[in-house]
C-alpha cells in the first residue's frame, strides 16, 4: 500500500504569498495575557507587529497631552478603532528627553483630527537609533510626524 499524499502546488504556493503579504502590514496584535483578569488591569497592554515582522509591545493610554509630559524617551503611536474594536494606526513619531526629540503639542491635535483617541507607547527601544527604526517599521509615511 503505498500513501500518495494530494498536494496541489499552486494552492501551497498561493498560501505562501497570502503568509508573506499578511505579514508586510503593520498590524495590532492584541496580548491575550491581560484577557483572563477580573476588572481593568492597571496597564492595558497591547502589540504591534511592524512590516519586517517585529512586534512591539505598547501600553494604551488615552490621547492626552499630560501623557506627554511624562512620557520621556518612546515611539508613541496615535490609534483610532473601528467599531468592531479593530486598531488603526494613525501617526507615529519618537519622542526623547531633549526639546528637540520631545512631541510636539501639535502632534496631538493633527491625531485628534485623523479620529486617533488612543496613544500606544512603546518604552522598550535602547536608543534614538532604534526608535527611529522602529517609527519607519510602523509605517513611513507617518515618519513626517516625528518629532525635530
Amino acid at each position: 500500500m503505498a500513501n500518495k499524499r494530494a498536494l496541489s502546488w499552486s494552492a501551497a504556493l498561493r498560501d505562501l504569498k497570502d503568509d508573506r503579504a499578511r505579514r508586510q502590514e503593520v498590524r495590532e496584535e492584541r496580548l491575550r495575557t491581560t484577557a483572563g483578569l477580573r476588572g481593568t488591569p492597571a496597564l492595558v497592554l497591547s502589540a504591534w507587529r511592524g512590516r519586517s515582522g517585529r512586534r512591539y509591545v505598547v501600553g494604551i493610554h488615552e490621547l492626552a497631552e499630560p501623557e506627554l509630559d511624562d512620557m520621556g524617551e518612546a515611539v508613541v503611536m496615535a490609534v483610532r478603532r473601528d467599531a468592531s474594536g479593530v486598531g488603526e494606526l494613525v501617526s507615529v513619531a519618537s519622542a526623547g528627553q531633549s526639546p528637540r526629540e520631545r512631541l510636539h503639542r501639535n502632534w496631538i491635535a493633527r491625531a485628534r483630527h485623523r479620529g486617533a483617541t488612543e496613544m500606544h507607547v512603546h518604552r522598550l527601544a535602547e536608543d534614538e537609533a532604534e526608535r527611529e527604526a522602529i517609527v519607519a517599521d510602523l509605517g513611513s509615511e507617518q515618519k513626517a510626524d516625528a518629532a525635530n
